[in-house]
């Protein structure tokens, strides 16, 4: 396994730990005092070691992003009870049951089939699950999530009723892969729109939650009213396939 950090490549070994492990604590700490007040960072730790979650754990962060079920399930037991786990990827329904126990926030809800199921294993064990609804605004037909008129028929005829077990404290969006700066922050600005028309029809204290920017775009979502930005190379690096590599 190998990490690459600018134009310095490591070998995932002892001898290179505390390099690896410096060049983490130092990133992070760059992206968070980059970040003003009001907006929690979720560090992105798909395809990435415990070794290096504990490392950025050891710096006092706490909430980590994963985007394959099987990856979560493995990691979790192996690291601290106190990290909030953010599941942060395509979610295939069969597997929902997997991180309701634990999960402290799926924000790929994309569609009602998900919900029911969330709904179902949540209740199963007594617990309220937290999600966001991830919304399409992207000019990318291969990203998912649900449209602005689903949305507001959603809230508008209050069908999150019929979820008990379910507490929806946003909405998350990733905008259209472009060098175009301007179209992203128009995208970012029409997930600000969408998630403030839902506030006005769903005045509920936990709805608060504007999961928008990634490593490549974050300032500009912060710039539209982000809280919540997913963080991932800029902190943990580059991770690199061998040829043997299956994932």
């Amino acid at each position: 396994m190998r990490y690459v950090f600018g134009n310095i490549t490591f070998e995932v070994k002892v001898i290179y730990k505390s390099k690896i492990d410096s060049m983490i604590k130092e990133n992070l700490n760059n992206i968070l005092g980059d970040l003003p007040e009001g907006v929690r960072l979720v560090c992105v730790s798909k395809f990435h070691p415990v070794e290096a979650i504990c490392e950025a754990y050891e710096q006092g962060q706490r909430d980590f992003g994963e985007s394959r079920v099987q990856e979560l399930v493995q990691k979790q037991p192996n690291l601290p009870k106190d990290i909030r786990w953010h599941f942060i990827g395509p979610l295939q329904t069969n597997k929902i049951k997997y991180i309701v126990p634990f999960v402290h926030l799926i924000q790929s809800v994309e569609n009602m089939r998900q919900m029911a199921e969330i709904q179902k294993c949540a209740a199963r064990i007594e617990r309220r699950v937290s999600i966001l609804l991830e919304i399409h605004i992207a000019q990318e037909e291969q990203k998912h999530g649900f449209s602005q008129s689903e949305l507001l028929e959603f809230f508008g005829e209050k069908t999150y009723l019929q979820y008990p077990n379910i507490k929806i404290c946003g909405i998350m969006t990733i905008a259209t892969l472009t060098d175009d700066q301007k179209q992203i922050s128009e995208e970012f600005a029409r997930a600000k729109g969408i998630f403030e028309s839902v506030k006005a029809i769903y005045p509920d204290s936990d709805f608060c939650q504007l999961s928008i920017g990634m490593s490549d775009d974050y300032r500009l979502a912060i710039e539209q009213g982000s809280t919540m930005v997913r963080i991932g190379s800029k902190i943990f690096g580059q991770r690199i396939y061998s040829s043997a590599t299956t994932e």
